[in-house]
């Protein structure tokens, strides 16, 4: 089965119907059936902390989560926390934050290109393996 990277921003704006990418990410992950979706501790994190403030949004991330059977990958090893800092440095002109980090170093693990992110300007960037660009589901 292929995988699909998924980044914070789509999924609060998934969760969070005030956002102004709601209905476009609502589309583009309606679609993505049959893909693995991947994701990072890292963020998931970040999601639970802009999801503070929405109504129900943390009970919703959690049922979104267990229902969507996202995997959730560890990014907090010594091996993962190493290379993410390595990204953060090289990508510091980008910036790349650690979330992305974790999914550019989980990309580079599972081989997956196929990402669901607002982040266009990083993830245009970013590249991973020998030079692998990501696909942009959301521009697709």
């Amino acid at each position: 089965m292929n995988s699909c990277l998924l980044d914070t921003g789509p999924l609060v704006a998934l969760l969070d119907r005030s956002e102004p990418a709601h209905d476009e990410v609502k589309s583009v992950m309606a679609g993505l059936r049959g893909l693995r979706l991947v994701t990072t501790g890292a963020v998931i994190t970040e999601a639970f902390y802009f999801l503070s403030d929405v109504r129900n949004g943390s009970d919703s991330l959690v049922s979104f989560l267990v229902a969507s059977g996202i995997e959730v990958r560890d990014a907090f090893s010594a091996e993962a926390l190493n290379a993410t800092v390595r990204l953060m440095s090289k990508y510091a002109d980008v910036p790349m934050d650690f979330p992305d980090a974790t999914l550019v170093w989980t990309a580079e693990m599972a081989g997956a290109d196929a990402i669901v992110t607002l982040d266009r300007r990083g993830f245009s960037s970013f590249r991973f393996g020998r030079n692998r660009r990501f696909k942009l589901l959301l521009d697709l």
